[in-house]
């Protein structure tokens, strides 16, 4: 009998979160979020203080910008109290005039004196400002960090509360000030509780019309699935003092992989705001990912109010602020995440995206593409249809007709896609648009290396001959292993004429004529064509594609090819 494998020390583990003291399941009747919640991106407090090496002041004050840019209006700038150089940064940011009149700053700090004190003689000038005070109230912090009594803890959160209405009462100038409190590890805390604690604080501040409460509610350590997060979201919610002005905040961390699912759950549940950072960089495993929570809203057709249509841009900003990788299968921000190689997804996006160009369709419904790559900035010829040897027939086909325009025939497809896996596989790699087309160009267009035809001159036959209206007879100038030959034949039509001139030669190339296609490679008028040609002989299929100015000598061509790819196989 085999020995059972597993981990036993599982054994240790317990759910570590509290359940609400009574039912809170209203959220599970709404279907979807109908508008975005307010945005504060915390990348340079949570963010920053995740990274390996911090963001010098320089780099803070571009990443500020940056974030300006692209829409947020609430924005965490960092614990002035806590270094010279989050205090620098900030002073920075106001003696310059860097922080946009419709843009709000955030600044944390702990519930001591002289942290408030420092925290509020940072902003100076500053004209709005969210100050944002903090404790943890969990019952592992409470018994093995500050050893207290829930009403000792209760207290630190009550005069922190006393203190910053003080301050911000006696502050010189003008500026609008909004009260902030986060009862830290808030899912680790027992649900009541951090209401009465909650509460404790509104009571104090007496949100107001004129000045509102932010009540953040953190996953500091995310302990739960996500449902779990909602009911303690909605229980705060329909429970909290003063809820009319009241903003509640949510600010999930990843610890379970689930922040995203929570965040969203949680906005269902009467989350008002959202504290969260570009692709969820943050300590641990990460905040919450602002990106991907937009990007969800915006593809249910909602409008984010943020601006991620250069996702591009978005990503580069990232790494080059916090020296961290977009992982390339990141949702709508990695490299690959719209790359598909699979034969018969490329096939149905090829499809799909034909099927909305000829139908006109309003809305976006392209099979395995959730949002429109031109959305945020992707192309699809760079980053949807990518070959290797998991691609099939349409894939390479939807690239050459994309990039360079050619409409390959349905029966040709195959035949390409088989040629482009065999040399995907053999190299181990990926083939580009460009080696697709050098490829392509080499094996099947306008070959003449053992047979070309010179010249051709073709004579309407009377619809009195045996052909019919579209009787033709060919003289034709061939060139075949060197050796030029001139042949005559007659046929229905241009091509059935030469191909019977050639059975005519020395050579007596007999091959049965299959099929022909033909189209304008460009929309000019005095465009190139392209011309498809297959042959067959014993059965097996030959193609040859021709290209140029000419639509005749563009078929000749297709037709020299198709010879030349069978005499190279026959020998």
């Amino acid at each position: 009998m085999s020995e059972k494998k597993g981990m036993p020390n599982h054994v240790k583990y317990r759910p570590g979160y509290f359940m609400p003291p009574e039912k809170s399941t209203s959220w599970v009747d709404r279907e979807y979020m109908d508008k975005a919640p307010r945005w504060c991106s915390v990348d340079l407090r949570d963010g920053n203080q995740a990274l390996i090496v911090p963001m010098s002041l320089d780099e803070k004050v571009e990443f500020f910008q940056f974030l300006c840019e692209i829409g947020f209006k609430e924005i965490e700038v960092g614990f002035p109290a806590a270094s010279e150089t989050e205090y620098t940064f900030l002073r920075t940011l106001i003696e310059n005039n860097l922080i946009p009149d419709d843009v709000t700053i955030q600044v944390l700090t702990q519930s001591r004196e002289h942290i408030i004190a420092k925290t509020f003689a940072s902003l100076e000038g500053v004209k709005n400002a969210v100050v944002h005070l903090y404790n943890s109230t969990s019952v592992a912090q409470r018994n093995q960090v500050f050893r207290a009594s829930k009403d000792e803890v209760k207290k630190i959160a009550t005069d922190g509360a006393v203190l910053v209405k003080e301050y911000a009462d006696s502050f010189p100038g003008d500026t609008h000030f909004t009260f902030e409190y986060s009862p830290e590890s808030f899912t680790g805390t027992e649900i009541d509780y951090a209401l009465e604690v909650c509460n404790a604080v509104i009571d104090i501040w007496k949100p107001s019309a004129e000045r509102e409460t932010i009540i953040n509610l953190p996953a500091t350590v995310e302990m739960s699935m996500p449902h779990v997060y909602a009911q303690q979201i909605e229980y705060m919610s329909k429970n909290l003092h003063c809820r009319e002005h009241v903003s509640l905040s949510l600010h999930p961390h990843n610890d379970r992989g689930t922040a995203v699912a929570a965040c969203e759950l949680g906005m269902l549940a009467g989350g008002d705001r959202v504290e969260g950072t570009l692709f969820g960089n943050g300590e641990r495993t990460g905040n919450v990912d602002i990106v991907t929570v937009a990007m969800n809203l915006f593809s249910h057709g909602v409008d984010p109010e943020l601006d991620f249509s250069d996702m591009p841009k978005v990503a580069a900003a990232y790494e080059k602020f916090n020296d961290l990788k977009v992982n390339p299968r990141q949702p709508y921000g990695g490299s690959l995440v719209f790359a598909a190689f699979s034969g018969s997804h490329q096939d149905a996006i090829a499809k799909g995206m034909h099927y909305k160009e000829d139908n006109n369709q309003p809305y976006w419904d392209c099979p395995y593409l959730l949002i429109d790559p031109h959305d945020v900035g992707r192309e699809y010829e760079a980053d949807v249809i990518r070959i290797n040897s998991q691609s099939g027939k349409g894939g390479v086909a939807y690239v050459l007709e994309t990039n360079y325009g050619y409409d390959i025939p349905k029966k040709m497809r195959e035949e390409i896609g088989y040629l482009m896996k065999h040399i995907s596989d053999e190299g181990h790699r990926e083939l580009t648009p460009s080696e697709i087309h050098l490829i392509f160009t080499k094996e099947y267009i306008n070959r003449k290396d053992k047979f070309a035809i010179d010249d051709a001159t073709f004579v309407k036959l009377p619809k009195s001959s045996s052909l019919g209206d579209n009787g033709m007879e060919a003289t034709v100038d061939v060139i075949i292993k060197g050796e030029t030959f001139k042949l005559k034949g007659k046929g229905n039509g241009r091509l059935d004429a030469v191909m019977n001139a050639l059975r005519q030669g020395p050579y007596r190339l007999d091959y049965e004529f299959v099929t022909y296609h033909e189209h304008a490679l460009e929309s000019e008028s005095n465009s190139r064509a392209a011309s498809y040609v297959a042959i067959a002989k014993d059965s097996k299929l030959y193609w040859g594609v021709g290209v140029h100015n000419d639509i005749i000598y563009a078929s000749l061509n297709a037709l020299s090819c198709a010879i030349n790819r069978a005499l190279t196989e026959e020998e």
